[in-house]
């Protein structure tokens, strides 16, 4: 039987996991985390993905019974029964620096009990030169040579939450190698699961550039939307009607604006490019820019609920709904919404927050949406979620005194005025 180890079994490494067990092969998933792994062991995972009809949680329990995925922290365990080994560990920022020391953590971990003639794979999201310059050097003190004894290539993961299965099966996949066998070693392993086009480069720091500026570009596009809002807002216009017209020409794809930019992607994009710049004697003038304006958008969104509140002479009681970094996620990782809620509480607000994707114990978050109405006028919208049956916002508050603040665009103006509710946009 065919054997791979994904080493970090997080929002990436989980299904990445699951789809090389679903094609047949054997996989020794490794964390650090024990609670994740006596979870994953359990059959237990809060992340919202599904395939062909399955959740992940059928997925994973299919998996466990059948012996194909087994989760575990000993590295040493895993990379003794593995050819190719796929590492998926995060670098978070800190202070607006990388944060290196998981990835180093794995790498001397997979040093330590590297083998001969073995692939390691790396997917994890970098700063620029990582791979060559510090997962390389880490690999090598085993002892062993890249491209004579062992092989390493790296290819960047292109997934969305909630589409991972589906991305990683129908997403063009991006790769360099160390070496031409390297490579083909590589290709090897990626076609097991991708469908679609491999697209080698020429070297590491081509793809690690270009993943980080997907990201970036994202990062970028979404902030000259929120300005674009702040525009339309000052002409009393629907941001969300403007850029459905714009976008109807083939040649525009404008993002939608929204309470701010979450999640562990988008956010540390420009800090991943940047840390490579300064070295470099390069200023990012553009992307830092947009970074600042969009870290300033949850304030903006504070400031908003504030002047609503004084509008309306509301008490300082709110609902939010949603507290993902995204729509439809259950990540709440960097989420704008927390910053939100925080900066609200400094500011006397009291808030009681709803949502059932999200996993995190919170001291505003309850477990209802009637508990989150409950003597409240004012309701914040700040994701979508399926749990979250907004029409019922007015049967638990009376629509003549519902105030709605909506930055996902879940109601329209033609909505507020059928049912005589105050509707606010971003």
């Amino acid at each position: 039987m065919n054997s791979v180890c994904v080493i970090g079994l997080g929002y990436v490494g989980l299904p990445l996991a699951l789809s090389f067990a679903m094609k047949g092969f054997k996989v020794f998933g490794v964390d650090s985390n024990e609670k994740l792994i006596e979870e994953l062991k359990k059959g237990e995972t809060h992340h919202l993905e599904s395939y062909n009809g399955k959740t992940i949680q059928e997925i994973l329990k299919e998996q466990l019974e059948n012996g194909k995925f087994i989760p575990m922290v000993n590295y040493k365990l895993a990379l003794e029964n593995v050819d190719d080994v796929i590492v998926t560990v995060p670098i978070p920022v800190y202070g607006g620096k990388p944060y290196f020391d998981y990835l180093v953590s794995c790498a001397k971990e997979i040093s330590k009990n590297l083998r001969k003639n073995q692939l390691i794979l790396l997917r994890s999201t970098v700063v620029p030169g990582t791979t060559r310059n510090i997962f390389l050097p880490i690999l090598e003190e085993s002892g062993l040579k890249c491209g004579e004894d062992f092989y390493l290539a790296y290819a960047s993961e292109r997934i969305a939450e909630g589409k991972a299965f589906e991305e990683f099966e129908n997403m063009p996949t991006a790769l360099a190698g160390f070496c031409e066998n390297s490579v083909k070693r590589a290709v090897d392993l990626i076609k097991v699961i991708c469908k679609e086009e491999i697209i080698v480069a020429s070297s590491f720091e081509v793809v690690e550039t270009a993943k980080v500026i997907e990201n970036l570009q994202r990062d970028i596009n979404i902030a000259m939307v929120n300005e674009f809002e702040r525009f339309t807002k000052a002409m009393n216009l629907d941001i969300f009607e403007v850029i459905k017209v714009a976008n109807t020409h083939k040649r525009v794809n404008l993002l939608y604006p929204g309470p701010g930019v979450g999640g562990f992607c988008i956010p540390n994009a420009f800090y991943y490019l940047n840390a490579k710049a300064q070295e470099l004697g390069i200023e990012l003038k553009l992307s830092k820019t947009a970074r600042m304006f969009n870290e300033g958008i949850p304030n903006y969104i504070s400031d908003l609920v504030m002047k609503t509140i004084e509008k309306y002479n509301c008490d300082k009681k709110i609902a939010v709904l949603g507290i993902a970094m995204k729509d439809y996620s259950s990540d709440d990782r960097l989420s704008p919404a927390i910053e939100i809620i925080k900066n609200l509480k400094v500011r006397g607000v009291e808030v009681k927050a709803f949502d059932p994707a999200v996993k995190t114990k919170y001291d505003f978050k309850v477990e209802s949406l009637q508990e989150a109405l409950k003597d409240v006028q004012l309701v914040l919208i700040l994701a979508k979620q399926h749990g979250i049956e907004f029409e019922k916002i007015f049967e638990y508050i009376s629509p003549s005194k519902a105030i709605i603040i909506d930055t996902r665009n879940v109601f329209s103006y033609n909505d507020a005025k059928e049912k005589g509710f105050v509707l606010e946009k971003i």
